[in-house]
């Protein structure tokens, strides 16, 4: 019964939040503010100028009949405004979507047919199904694992097709081509041909579009030279000397577009393309929304404008139009005409229908090549020089992102290009996320902060790594590598002082990892500590019962982790004989003994000339009870002498080594015996090798330093004498 009311209440807290995205369109009418209905409708109007120019041009480059764009821009904007949440976004065809549309469509259906323009439909009503259930499920935060790269890639390459595409209504040639470079081959062999009246229209737009916009940027220059030109066309007749002309123009709403919604074959094909145009859309449209609420302050809801944007594309495919997105060109217009609401995009479509109606019939004179002129000049400003300049800059991921998405754009399968670069995207988040900054730290010369100083030598005793990074399955790996290598690196650093300030969150198998090295510290006489685990880190560690494991005392306060550490764990001695850094404050008022007459420093010692043994094979030199092999039969028991501080002495020491501290290997009260071979042993090596260098500068050679001191002799589990 329990089971049954918790899956109804998981299901009640999923449907809820659902039903509330789509009662977006009642809760905009009821809490809309009346003062904003001036400025809305001032917005709306502006808007609508450069939609009608667009909204034909755009359709032009998916290769779709003008309406079809004109009515995907009243529906876009209506329904976008309806249950969007951006209060300036603008919702319709746009010059990138038509280009991805239509290369989605030219695989499947053959262009300039009834069946492509049906299949537009279908891949709209697919592009706004993906989107809602995405908005609808509550999964906004998926379209922020694609990188902005691939934008930039993806516009910059669309741009440079879109007015390569367009040079042949722009000069009047034809030809067929497949590809770009065919494309290029062919203006170039056509270039002879070109239709003179129509150049002279196309190139005249192009150059009165450039004159108008240094005039007065505000002026709606496309829509001023494309009057001109459907003046220039029938004043002059230039339809009848060859110069094509959109057509006349169907005055009506709207009308529903008879879809094969359910011929499984059709969807099949054209699910790529839509999952690309999908992806692109809603990319495109939460950076436009974002860029815009930087302004004005506006909370976005990213699952909303999923919704938003889904209901759009529903509706456009549904009522004869084809796929579309936030437009960031109307969306800036909007926004500087002084829209205060979504009311305002819905005005623009009410305006819209209205402009159908009654600027239908001047399209019959409008020319292709000032539409072609149009969108050479859009294309031209699709290509962001700087902000590619930024990234080629910045981080070499972030480029080849971009430069692939470009380049793929430009030579394969747009929406593949398109789903390589999410796909780049996505693995450049894993590779950054798995292989997390790590690094060695020690105090700043103030003692405050932890830095990251590879002028500086560690701690001979204690390692302290910093993670920056989530300790999750991907990155596990790489962190618990860096940890092993730099304690092989640095065996004598028996202690471990993890820091995970930036750590924040720790799943399973982190959990895991942690316990290795635990384990394998504590193998080697040492132990773990960590400092900096936030509420999260901690919670996983007491579920997962790690802080048992661990021991609730190894878990320390940031401040006060180096104190206990230094004074319960560390080995006094070493410091005092080994360490010539003061690394901590707690070392500043430490004695050193580093320098010892006749004793020379561990930097001046040359391993190369000291002999080494191992622990197992000194074992079997000492105790030959145990079975001496080949190697160790015939050779004479070593004279073991210990050159550590009694106390370190007392605590565990080999049975047969005499004492003799290090300040006093030099003494002349100290008799070496000169027929035997002499093993010197300290904790971990490092005093033995100065000894052993002190030794042969005196003419004692029969000298050799075991291996890795006691910690070795102990990780070997060799026994060893403790005086009580």
């Amino acid at each position: 019964m329990f089971a049954e009311l918790g899956s109804r209440f998981n299901l009640q807290q999923t449907i809820a939040p659902a039903i509330q995205f789509l009662q977006r369109p009642a809760t905009l009418f009821r809490t809309y503010n009346r003062s904003n209905l001036r400025p809305d409708l001032m917005a709306g109007l502006t808007v609508t100028v450069i939609l009608l120019p667009q909204a034909i041009a755009f359709a032009l480059i998916a290769e779709l009949p003008p309406q079809m764009g004109i009515y995907a821009a009243i529906l876009g904007a209506v329904v976008g405004g309806l249950w969007g949440s951006s209060n300036q976004i603008h919702t319709g065809p746009t010059n990138a979507i038509s280009l991805l549309v239509f290369s989605s469509l030219a695989a499947v259906v053959a262009p300039d047919t009834a069946e492509f323009a049906i299949a537009a439909g279908v891949l709209a009503v697919m592009v706004g199904l993906f989107q809602l259930l995405m908005g609808l499920f509550r999964l906004g935060m998926l379209v922020n694992f694609v990188s902005h790269s691939v934008i930039v890639g993806f516009a910059s390459g669309a741009g440079v097709l879109i007015a390569i595409k367009q040079v042949s209504p722009l000069l009047g040639i034809s030809f067929e081509s497949h590809n770009i470079a065919e494309a290029l081959a062919g203006i170039v062999a056509n270039l002879p041909d070109s239709h003179l009246q129509t150049a002279v229209i196309g190139l005249g737009t192009m150059l009165l579009i450039v004159i108008l916009r240094r005039i007065n940027n505000r002026l709606p220059a496309a829509l001023i030279t494309m009057m001109i030109a459907s003046l220039a066309v029938f004043l002059l007749r230039l339809d009848e000397a060859g110069v094509r002309v959109i057509g006349q123009l169907p005055k009506s709403l709207p009308p529903l577009a008879d879809l094969p919604l359910f011929n499984l074959e059709t969807i099949s094909q054209l699910s790529t393309g839509a999952l690309a145009v999908a992806a692109i859309g809603l990319v495109e449209t939460t950076a436009i929304a974002r860029s815009v609420s930087a302004q004005t302050g506006q909370r976005l809801d990213s699952n909303q404008e999923f919704v938003g944007q889904g209901m759009a594309n529903i509706f456009m495919g549904l009522f004869s139009g084809y796929p579309g997105a936030g437009s960031f060109s109307r969306t800036a217009v909007n926004f500087k005409a002084g829209a205060q609401s979504p009311m305002a995009a819905i005005f623009s479509g009410i305006f819209m229908i209205v402009a159908l109606f009654t600027l239908a019939p001047l399209a019959a004179y409008l020319p292709t090549a000032a539409l072609a002129g149009v969108l050479i000049v859009t294309a031209y400003g699709m290509i962001d020089k700087e902000e590619i300049a930024r990234i080629w800059r910045s981080h070499p991921g972030d480029a080849s992102i971009m430069v692939t998405t470009l380049v793929g754009t430009l030579f394969l399968e747009i929406e593949f290009a398109v789903l390589l670069g999410i796909i780049l995207s996505l693995g450049l988040y894993i590779w950054r996320t798995s292989t997390p900054r790590i690094q060695t730290v020690l105090p700043d010369d103030t003692f405050s902060h932890f830095i990251y100083r590879p002028d500086k030598s560690p701690c001979p005793q204690l390692a302290i790594i910093e993670v920056y990074g989530d300790l999750y399955f991907g990155a596990v790996n790489y962190v618990e590598e860096f940890i092993t290598d730099y304690a092989d690196a640095h065996p004598e650093q028996r202690f471990l002082l993890l820091r995970l300030d930036h750590v924040n969150t720790c799943d399973f198998s982190g959990i895991h990892m942690l316990e290795t090295l635990v384990r394998m510290y504590r193998d080697k006489g040492g132990d773990v500590f960590m400092a900096g685990t936030n509420y999260r880190v901690k919670q996983m560690m007491l579920s997962s019962e790690f802080d048992s494991f661990l021991g609730e005392n190894h878990i320390l306060d940031e401040d006060e982790a180096i104190g206990k550490i230094f004074y319960q764990e560390l080995d006094p001695a070493v410091c005092i004989y080994e360490c010539p850094i003061r690394a901590f404050r707690e070392c500043q008022n430490l004695p050193k003994r580093i320098d010892l007459a006749g004793i020379p420093l561990m930097d001046e010692t040359e391993s190369e000339h000291i002999m080494f043994v191992e622990p197992l094979h000194l074992w079997q030199q000492l105790y030959p009870a145990n079975g001496r092999n080949e190697e160790t039969a015939n050779t004479a028991v070593p004279y073991v002498v210990d050159v550590r501080e009694p106390r370190e002495f007392r605590q565990g020491h080999i049975a047969e080594a005499t004492l003799v501290p290090l300040p006093k290997i030099l003494s002349t009260d100290v008799k070496l015996p000169a027929d035997k071979q002499i093993v010197l042993v300290c904790r971990s090596g490092r005093r033995s090798r100065r000894a052993a260098a002190a030794l042969q500068n005196i003419g004692c050679l029969n000298v050799q330093v075991l291996q890795g001191g006691m910690l070795a002799w102990q990780s070997a589990g060799l026994l060893e004498a403790v005086d009580r």
